[in-house]
């Protein structure tokens, strides 16, 4: 029997007026930062004083500046990477970590595992129950994943974290997917920390971003000593450089999936049984088909054009649409669906090129081309 779409609650997006300002307020926060010539030269290694490049330095004052926090670092191993360093600075083990009731991100819970956190669990879409479990004064820090981790989350995050603030508890929030892109991410609406991965805002492999609290930054610069560890001034740099274009990009595909979602519900191709926009990591349209093909279409969408799966999920080198598997979370509280429901994301592309993979990979599911000969 086909599964239903539950409803989706989407994050809000950012309208492309104020994602030009929002283009035009960085390049402002780069100017209070940087001299002329220091925007084509960049440095390497442990400088004496700051203990990391020089630029890799301004580039962290820029994003705290952009960010309206008071401190910023950047880190390997991009988002991954930032939430490790982030908890690592925060908590130590045994200590008690409230956390949303639902399957965590691969790479967090082997984070959380390794920490030796006690990892307490409430459901963040009941606000009397958070209430409850911060009432009891037995959590010093909160972690929340601003992104969907269920389908049906509903959360507001401004609300979490406002009430754990008014309980006297810390948060630090993973905003991969997130940051620059909603109106306002973690650290903007009074979070401890916003961590996430500037790999997934087209810049380099690899780089990570934690902006936040002085105190809580300053730990994890004391951490992360070693040279080895160091965002090069180059890496940087490339960063900020993608990071000027990605408001503007985003709201332009934010755009567009919207488009996707209206026309697959007015019937334009058929073989879809039901649309739902959502989080699930990145924005994008689910699409529950009508005959449970879900596993096969993405190869098959690839012959015509689609990227067949991600590489950083908006990395700098997917441009193509991605015809791709429910995220691993979303599955595991939704398993019933992976037969019958493709993630939809449209990237760099129209709602017209998207439709069309869409339309010609279903009937080459129904018509193999070796049948055709």
């Amino acid at each position: 029997m086909r599964p239903r779409l539950p409803q989706t609650f989407p994050l809000a997006t950012v309208p492309l007026p104020d994602a030009v300002a929002r283009q035009f307020r960085l390049l402002e926060c780069t100017a209070a930062h940087f001299e002329g010539e220091q925007l084509f030269t960049t440095d390497l290694g442990v400088v004496p004083g700051t203990g990391r490049p020089r630029t890799t330095a301004r580039v962290e004052a820029v994003l705290a500046d952009f960010f309206g926090a008071e401190a910023a670092a950047l880190v390997q191993g991009a988002g991954t990477g930032a939430i490790r360093a982030a908890l690592v600075a925060a908590v130590k083990p045994g200590d008690p970590l409230l956390v949303h009731r639902a399957p965590v991100y691969a790479t967090t819970a082997t984070t959380l595992r390794t920490l030796g956190v006690d990892v307490v669990e409430v459901d963040f879409n009941d606000p009397a129950a958070l209430e409850r479990a911060l009432a009891g004064g037995r959590f010093r820090w909160a972690y929340a994943q601003h992104s969907r981790q269920r389908l049906t989350d509903s959360y507001d995050l401004a609300a979490v974290v406002t009430a754990c603030r008014a309980a006297g508890v810390r948060t630090i929030v993973d905003d991969n997917y997130t940051a620059m892109r909603v109106p306002a991410c973690g650290v903007e609406v009074g979070a401890d920390a916003s961590c996430f991965s500037l790999f997934k805002l087209h810049g380099p492999e690899g780089v990570g971003a934690v902006v936040g609290a002085a105190d809580l930054v300053e730990r994890l610069h004391h951490d992360n000593y070693s040279g080895g560890g160091q965002v090069q001034g180059h890496q940087a740099l490339d960063a900020l450089r993608a990071l000027t274009h990605v408001p503007v990009m985003w709201s332009v595909q934010s755009r567009v999936v919207a488009e996707i979602a209206e026309r697959l519900a007015g019937g334009e191709v058929d073989g879809v049984a039901d649309v739902r926009v959502a989080n699930v990591q990145d924005r994008c349209v689910l699409v529950l088909l009508d005959r449970p093909v879900a596993r096969a279409l993405p190869a098959v969408a690839a012959r015509h054009g689609a990227a067949p799966y991600p590489v950083g999920s908006s990395s700098r080198y997917e441009i193509a649409p991605l015809f791709y598997r429910m995220s691993s979370s979303s599955l595991a509280d939704a398993p019933g669906l992976a037969d019958w429901t493709v993630r939809v994301n449209p990237m760099r592309a129209g709602a017209d090129l998207v439709l069309d993979i869409l339309r010609r990979a279903l009937r080459d599911l129904d018509h193999p081309p070796s049948q055709k000969d």
